[in-house]
């Protein structure tokens, strides 16, 4: 690993199911004994709060609900420009938001490399549980992402 910024960003709405996957993520990660250049965010639903520091990091991991048609629980690695070339499917549920504040970073200057690693949600309804698929793959997305870090 280099020494270079890294931020692990989750992203998602706790009270709805599948769509808080990235949350639930984040909250495991923080348990752990990560090095010190890299930081482990809950982003919440509103990504523009988080622009400072989206912005001062080098390199990002985003941990989401992706719709990309499989089967729920299924696990993706895309990239931002995955989902700009998506336009006519929505993939992450915070797609827009995502890419708008990307896009406010690299107008400021910033380039940071961003990789998403999303799962399909199977249910977005009132709940603070994850439905049993999807959190039966968060240990994978855990392991995703640590997987990540070290080729980083």
């Amino acid at each position: 690993m280099t020494d270079k910024k890294i931020l692990i960003l989750g992203i998602g709405n706790l009270i709805l199911r599948d769509e808080g996957l990235g949350v639930h993520a984040v909250r495991e990660l923080e348990k752990r004994d990560l090095p010190s250049h890299v930081e482990v965010i809950d982003g919440g639903t509103f990504l523009m709060d988080l622009l400072r520091v989206i912005q001062e990091a080098e390199r990002i991991i985003v941990i989401d609900a992706l719709k990309g048609g499989g089967e729920p629980g299924t696990i993706y690695r895309v990239f931002p420009d995955d989902l700009m070339a998506e336009t006519e499917r929505t993939l992450s549920l915070h797609q827009v938001g995502l890419l708008e504040v990307l896009g406010m970073v690299r107008q400021l200057g910033g380039d940071p490399q961003v990789v998403i690693i999303g799962v399909e949600p199977k249910e977005i309804s009132w709940g603070m549980e994850l439905t049993p698929e999807v959190e039966a793959k968060l240990p994978k997305v855990i392991e995703t992402v640590l997987e990540e870090l070290q080729g980083l």
